[in-house]
């Protein structure tokens, strides 16, 4: 398959969830073979961060890349709408540490690259990676997984003892036809919002985390249910797993044939699996 770019600019600005930091999001059209790459452009000479494994530099409530002292993190939903919706190679200009939030989601970013589309590029997609043998990490009773199969998909389960969550599973698998998958992952993924347990926030916010949260652009839910109804599907917070998983993965590159199974997993098992793909091909 032929790789494809953006056919026009992308512009966003908003607060980071963890940061507060209001920044700008510029995402250009790049050449072929270049990938999906983050550029600091509020920083001297420009560095770039390529969106790769290889350059996570942390994964703790969300993915952070890194190069050096340069870090851009909070990467995972946009990441996960350009994979998705056929971006091979973008360049992603940002003026601070994090990705705006904008509203939880990646509806707002499917959006856009659906309004400004894609070109054709003359260079084929790599090779997607074989798994021939199934690959996991796990941590207690949480796992990652990647299984061989005939097509590629994401499953994942979720269990809190909170009764407006509880037990939650779902599996999306994109279309082969690049644009049915685009379609599929914006109507059924992309929507589905970041959430939070309200006895949490307390803390994380003494950690020093989600400034720029609000009920605004994540959901809670505390014993009595969610604090801001409704939700944009029955079970999507278990989706909004999905979307993490997605985003984390792409930095693969290119979504390796399988099935990927999660239970209870975060951005940390995510990347751990990715690296463990990554070392099942030499």
């Amino acid at each position: 398959m032929q790789q494809h770019t953006l056919a026009a600019e992308i512009t966003q600005t908003g607060v980071g969830l963890h940061s507060g930091v209001s920044t700008h999001v510029r995402i250009l059209p790049a050449e072929a073979g270049s990938g999906r790459y983050f550029v600091r452009v509020d920083l001297p000479d420009l560095p770039i961060i390529p969106a790769q494994v290889a350059a996570v530099s942390q994964t703790v409530l969300s993915t952070q890349l890194g190069k050096g002292e340069v870090y851009v993190c909070t990467v995972e939903h946009l990441l996960a709408a350009l994979s998705s919706m056929g971006v091979d190679n973008a360049r992603i200009e940002i003026d601070g540490p994090e990705v705006p939030l904008l509203d939880g989601s990646a509806r707002v970013w499917t959006a856009d690259i659906a309004q400004v589309g894609l070109v054709s590029q003359t260079t084929n997609n790599q090779i997607s990676l074989a798994i021939k043998e199934p690959i996991y990490v796990y941590q207690g009773d949480a796992f990652a997984c990647a299984l061989p199969a005939a097509e590629t998909r994401f499953s994942y389960g979720i269990d809190f003892d909170l009764p407006a969550i509880g037990n939650q599973w779902h599996s999306w698998s994109p279309a082969v036809d690049l644009g049915n998958a685009s379609a599929s992952f914006a109507a059924e993924i992309a929507p589905a919002r970041t959430f939070g347990l309200l006895y949490q926030i307390e803390h994380l916010q003494q950690s020093g985390l989600i400034k720029g949260g609000s009920l605004d652009n994540a959901l809670v839910c505390g014993p009595e249910g969610w604090l801001n109804p409704p939700l944009r599907f029955a079970n999507e917070p278990v989706r909004h797993k999905i979307l993490d998983l997605v985003g984390d993965l792409s930095l693969l590159g290119i979504f390796p044939r399988a099935h990927f199974l999660a239970y209870k997993a975060s951005h940390n098992l995510h990347i751990q699996l990715a690296h463990r793909i990554l070392a099942s091909q030499s």
